[in-house]
């Protein structure tokens, strides 16, 4: 029986680390020991947001960079005690999302002041140890407004979101700009379902928007897709790319990549370098934190003059010619 690459790999990578601290002492095997890292999500790993973080703390596990657990479904109130649990069995790096949670996790990060702490926060940073990010995608979601504009043929685009919250809305606003770029004559519709995981109701709402004349849907949660797949209709992906499940009905997606916050974070952690920032901007096109998805499937269905004007905006947005303008104001429905 051949022994796979990844096994391998692992076998010999543990041979040379024993090999150096045999020959270096004891230092070196403390060195050597991996940063433990914990995360908490107050929902399922697969709901979009957090199944980008998850991705990526699992890549650095598999990498050997770290030992990484998680506690998902987390409720509000359990947060701070599941919080406080992690800081207490020795963990050096707790990431998770504190939009809820804001004033316990950062009660928590003051009790435990040589814990680093990376949460995902509309607040700022707090000394000297809590850090904080966001899926800066409005830039990828611009992009995709603008493919959306060109594919309607009712211009009428149906938008579902889970609450109307900053980071939620200035994705919104950044997509029907970009729908506005390539179609003026665009109209939208625009509703919340009060929930961050709730596929029926967000069914619900995009079936309503169909009815109403939306065919291309901009899918915030999940449901909307499987909404549009049963009527015919075209949907629009945010944070993942789900086009292999929807591969005639999801256009394009704006993706969010946390490996360079993530990978950021671990090194600062490892290095003994982390403290109180802001690690948004690792979320935007320029160090590669969200991109346009492939078209796939759609390749040759996008007009190709959209795609064009597409392809230049990217390049304007990448080389700092073009800012995505950030707007935090619910958006409303303009029909």
């Amino acid at each position: 029986m051949h022994m796979s690459i990844v096994s391998r790999r692992t076998l010999l990578g543990a041979g040379v680390a024993l090999g150096a601290a045999l020959l270096l002492g004891p230092g070196a095997a403390l060195a050597q020991q991996k940063l433990k890292v914990a995360a908490i999500y107050t929902v399922p790993v697969e709901q979009q947001w957090v199944s980008r973080i998850h991705k990526a703390l699992s890549a650095a596990k598999a990498a050997g960079q770290i030992d990484y657990v998680f506690s998902e479904n987390v409720t509000n109130a359990d947060y701070e005690r599941v919080m406080r649990q992690y800081a207490e069995q020795g963990n050096t790096l707790i990431v998770g999302e504190a939009f809820a949670v804001e004033a316990a996790a950062r009660k928590v990060a003051k009790d435990y002041p040589k814990v680093s702490f990376l949460l995902g926060s509309s607040g700022k940073p707090q000394e000297p140890n809590f850090s904080v990010f966001d899926n800066y995608i409005q830039e990828s979601a611009y992009l995709t407004g603008m493919i959306a504009g060109g594919m309607t043929k009712s211009n009428v685009i149906g938008m579902v979101g889970g609450y109307p919250i900053p980071e939620v809305n200035r994705l919104m606003h950044a997509f029907m700009d970009g729908a506005k770029e390539t179609n003026p004559k665009v109209k939208f519709l625009v509703s919340f379902i009060g929930s961050w995981f709730d596929p029926p109701k967000a069914k619900e709402a995009a079936f309503a928007m169909i009815d109403k004349g939306a065919d291309v849907l901009y899918a915030e949660r999940f449901g909307v897709s499987d909404a549009a797949k049963e009527k015919g209709k075209l949907a629009i992906g945010n944070v993942i790319n789900t086009q292999p499940q929807y591969p005639d009905t999801v256009v394009a997606s704006a993706l969010w990549n946390m490996e360079p916050t993530v990978d950021l974070a671990i090194k600062n952690a490892k290095a003994g370098t982390f403290k109180a920032e802001d690690y948004g901007q690792y979320s935007t096109m320029k160090y590669k934190g969200s991109e346009l998805a492939p078209l796939g499937t759609f390749e040759k269905k996008v007009p190709a003059d959209v795609v064009k004007k597409v392809k230049d905006k990217e390049k304007a947005i990448v080389d700092g010619k073009f800012s995505v303008p950030v707007v935090e104001t619910e958006p409303k429905s303009s029909m």
